[in-house]
């Protein structure tokens, strides 16, 4: 669409104002609650959420609903996208309030955090059985296994291994391959599980998904099998697993089409209720990989997808 005065003038109006010049500084950090937003700002939420209307109204936010969430994030591809991402750019990184909300936001994120590690603590050595109430893992790593290229001399990535089930999959058909996870309970767990089928060319660490440990691209292959739900930043955790494959190389991530079961929040932690094929087509391109056909599996309660995409094997813009 595209841009008139009075779009730039609606953004300019809407944004002159220093709640929600904070809001804007918080989105541009990442998706974020309404309830988040209010325990940073120290704010109500009514005022919160008109200030977030305002914004959303005028083109610079994204409102995202999910079950009995609702996301807000810097606006993508509306008419006012530019000026949001200079305005963004533009706030003075050093200002008091904008650190301490920082502060705010980084503390946030610990919790979210710490709630999600006590879960996988809890949870671990019943991992696999929790994984498959709603699923069929049987025909999810069936599809997935056809979809990674592993064989001999493969090196795969298994980003949030969980208990190693991806590995001693792909491990069976001659890869060498490595997991990481930030839980070190599921990593006990999925050490046992590798060591009892014997797969020697198959280790696991512990590592951020965020940061992963290789500055070179390494892998032939990386799969992100039922995490990016648990993730804080999605798009970010693809952009840096698309940046350790090589060119070549292949990405599979097996995750929930939308739904609507809040349990799995209240219940199971997870963040997200699940991704539209767009939206995950739309990181994995913006990270320069290019998607492969989108397989879906549809489950009693839930559908899993599996999307593929392929790094060019040369430098060259993705499209």
């Amino acid at each position: 669409m595209t841009q008139t005065l009075e779009d730039l003038l609606e953004g300019l109006r809407a944004a002159a104002e220093p709640t929600r010049l904070r809001l804007l500084a918080l989105c541009a950090q990442g998706e974020l609650t309404v309830s988040e937003l209010v325990q940073i700002l120290g704010q109500s939420q009514p005022r919160v959420s008109r200030h977030l209307k305002l914004l959303c109204d005028a083109g610079l936010l994204d409102r995202q609903p999910e079950g009995s969430w609702v996301f807000y994030r810097l606006a993508e591809g509306s008419r006012a996208n530019g000026l949001v991402r200079r305005l963004a750019d533009m706030l003075p990184a050093e200002d008091a309030q904008l650190r301490r909300d920082r502060d705010g936001l980084v503390a946030v994120r610990r919790a979210r955090a710490e709630h999600a590690a006590a879960y996988f603590e809890a949870n671990a050595k019943g991992w696999d059985r929790i994984r498959s109430l709603h699923v069929r893992d049987a025909e999810v790593e069936r599809e997935l296994a056809a979809l990674v290229p592993a064989g001999e001399g493969k090196e795969i990535l298994d980003i949030g291994t969980g208990t190693g089930r991806i590995l001693e999959v792909l491990g069976t058909r001659g890869a060498r391959g490595i997991g990481v996870d930030l839980s070190p309970a599921m990593l006990r767990v999925a050490r046992a599980n590798l060591a009892r089928a014997g797969l020697a060319n198959i280790h696991v660490r512990q590592g951020d998904m965020y940061r992963l440990p290789w500055q070179e691209p390494a892998f032939d292959a990386v799969t992100v099998h039922q995490v990016l739900h648990f993730a804080d930043d999605p798009a970010l955790a693809i952009a840096e697993a698309a940046r350790v494959l090589k060119p070549g190389g292949r990405i599979v991530i097996a995750d929930f089409a939308p739904h609507e079961l809040d349990t799995l929040r209240t219940d199971h932690a997870h963040r997200r209720l699940g991704f539209a094929d767009g939206e995950v087509q739309g990181w994995l391109r913006a990270a320069g990989l290019k998607p492969a056909q989108t397989v879906s599996l549809p489950g009693e309660k839930l559908t899993v997808c599996l999307w593929a995409a392929d790094k060019p094997p040369t430098r060259q813009t993705a499209h």
